[in-house]
């Protein structure tokens, strides 16, 4: 089974983009030559805390964005001389092409509030630790009076000059003034040009045209054109925003939302101010690939915090500059809608929820995506916890002759599964369900009028269901199991 979803997989592209087993968030997209790679921090299945993992890299060819090739650990945990008893973790790292050509990793650690560096002559080989960011007198940038704390880099590189985009502002801290950017040198360790504040945090924006999305983490910038585009997660969490400029260092005005992993704000399909997932912290960047804009972003699972995985949607970027804010979905890279026909795996899922709204992760009573054994098990994803009212929705399948519904269960639960093509819309079908403490296929027919549509599935009974799969049969006849 897990071969048959993986394999499925290289042929179109999903969201999550990485295999169900893989646990990167904060992904930072880059194209380097003709494939793009991203780089992120690494939780585990099942972690109890943030970025458990080493980094390791993932990447695809910019014209296959399904078949992604894992590069491996690119850089350990104790490889920092801060770290070498490895009871720190890696934070959200971002990685830039120096003067040199080489390429530099920048990131954190979860205990030290200074920005290490490594560097790497390739994309995704072996980075080597290389120091700190640091003044001219050498003292290291976050340690001298008067600085705050550094946390989540962001860096660009132009003109021989490296631009450092940091920080961190939660609710009720006002020592936390908002993202800071400092200037380096060539040798990408130096500080030119001392920390400057560019986006307010929630505790200093009044007047600022923030105000109900002000810098909280995730600082990431890209160039678009001649426009500097900083994105970042809201004091909200559960969003990434964008803030654009003439210059990388000032200047920088509010643009809006680019994703919220809950799909708040997005009222296309549904009303605005209603969450169609479980929501938490944020943090990606945009991306170009051949000539079309991408948003990464990652999503929560095992119903924590604490198992994140990657996501990315494509994005309008429109004549004025401003982004349109992307709808989740289960085909982000894939160009358009999914095939509609064959199976698919539960854990491409883009919605879920209950007949009780929430917009954050973390709550029992709601479904969740999990997986069979440990952290690194290669075993398929599947939503379990699945309790009357629970529904899964997958976005968007080209449906030609759609004649039959086939989904795979398991667990005590005595119901049926609905289907239908809107959340809300009338069921257009009803799978029974029974008892099974093992994977079994249930069928009905269904007739879905040719076009693109969004497949929801609600069950309905008691007990506690999981879903492994659902596969969508075109052009034959069926009679339900």
């Amino acid at each position: 089974m897990s071969e048959t979803l993986q394999s499925a997989s290289r042929s179109q592209a999903f969201n999550p983009y990485l295999p169900s087993w893989e646990y990167i968030p904060d992904g930072e997209p880059y194209v380097f030559g003709d494939r793009v790679y991203v780089y992120g921090s690494h939780d585990y299945y099942n972690g109890y805390v943030f970025c458990m993992g080493d980094y390791v890299c993932w990447s695809a060819p910019i014209d296959h964005l399904g078949d992604w090739r894992y590069e491996g650990v690119i850089y350990p945990k104790d490889a920092d001389p801060f770290n070498k008893d490895r009871k720190m973790c890696l934070y959200a790292p971002d990685v830039t092409m120096g003067p040199d050509g080489r390429y530099y990793l920048y990131y954190v650690l979860d205990k030290v509030s200074v920005v290490s560096v490594a560097v790497c002559d390739t994309p995704a080989g072996k980075y080597e630790f290389y120091g700190y960011v640091h003044y001219s007198d050498g003292t290291r940038l976050g340690e001298r009076a008067g600085d705050e704390p550094q946390f989540d880099p962001g860096v660009l590189t132009e003109e021989g000059k490296t631009y450092l985009y940091t920080g961190f502002c939660p609710r009720g801290d006002r020592t936390r003034s908002g993202a800071m950017v400092t200037v380096l040198d060539a040798d990408m360790l130096t500080v030119v040009e001392s920390p400057r504040i560019i986006v307010p945090g929630c505790e200093h924006s009044e007047g600022t045209g923030y105000e109900g999305h002000e810098y909280f983490e995730a600082a990431s910038i890209r160039m678009v054109g001649e426009k500097y585009y900083f994105i970042y997660s809201s004091i909200v969490m559960h969003e990434l925003c964008y803030a654009v400029s003439d210059k990388p260092d000032r200047g920088f005005a509010y643009g809006g939302v680019i994703v919220s992993n809950c799909d708040l704000h997005i009222d296309s399909y549904k009303p605005a101010d209603h969450p169609m997932a479980y929501g938490g912290n944020n943090h990606g960047s945009i991306v170009m690939i051949n000539k079309e804009w991408y948003i990464f972003y990652h999503r929560h699972t095992n119903g924590t915090w604490y198992s994140r995985q990657g996501c990315a949607e494509k994005i309008e970027l429109l004549p004025d500059g401003r982004i349109m804010q992307a709808e989740m979905t289960s085909c982000g890279l894939n160009g358009g809608p999914l095939a509609g026909e064959g199976e698919y795996g539960a854990y491409l899922a883009c919605n879920l929820f209950t007949d009780t709204p929430s917009v954050y992760v973390g709550d029992d009573r709601f479904p969740k995506i999990m997986q069979d054994g440990r952290d690194g098990d290669e075993n398929p994803g599947y939503v379990g916890n699945m309790k009357d009212s629970a529904t899964v929705g997958f976005k968007y399948f080209d449906c030609k002759h759609v004649t039959a519904v086939s989904i795979k269960t398991r667990g005590y639960a005595e119901g049926c599964f609905e289907v239908r093509t809107k959340w809300d819309g009338d069921a257009l079908a009803s799978i029974p369900i029974h008892n099974t403490n093992v994977w079994e296929e249930y069928r009905a027919p269904v007739t879905l009028e040719d076009g693109v549509h969004a497949i929801y599935l609600t069950y309905r009974g008691g007990g506690n269901a999981s879903l492994l799969s659902f596969t969508l049969t075109a052009g034959d006849k069926c009679t339900g199991k």
